[in-house]
């Protein structure tokens, strides 16, 4: 092995992983509470993969955006987990969906997890 690999993030086995469902939980309303403006994204950062960060970033920008235009400040959402549904399509890997209500719609977000260094990581993240 050469030495940049060993220092280089290193895959986590699923058996040596905690339960990924109340990260999935938990991010979920960390996510929501983004895109409604009462959270920072990089307070997700440590939870979030490159492009899962970035895609949040976008989002993000765009819903302060939409804010902005339409002259509405932002409130904290209380959101309801209803069901989280995983599956795990290979070793230290898990995909899961998340329904969540809030007080003017119900919303699922979809989160790719993988074990990295130890720990899950979201390296996809989408919200419909």
């Amino acid at each position: 092995m050469q030495v940049a690999e060993y220092f280089a993030p290193q895959r986590t086995p699923g058996d040596r992983l905690p339960d990924p469902d109340p990260l999935l939980k938990n991010l979920t309303i960390g996510v929501l509470e983004v895109l409604a403006g009462v959270r920072e994204v990089d307070q997700l950062a440590r939870w979030l993969g490159e492009d899962a960060y970035r895609v949040l970033v976008t989002r993000a920008n765009l819903s302060a955006r939409a804010r902005s235009a339409r002259g509405v400040t932002a409130a904290r959402p209380v959101h309801q987990i209803l069901t989280v549904r995983s599956s795990s399509p290979a070793d230290g890997v898990v995909e899961g969906v998340v329904i969540a209500a809030g007080p003017a719609r119900t919303r699922a977000v979809a989160i790719r997890l993988e074990g990295w260094d130890g720990r899950w990581r979201a390296t996809s993240l989408s919200l419909l």
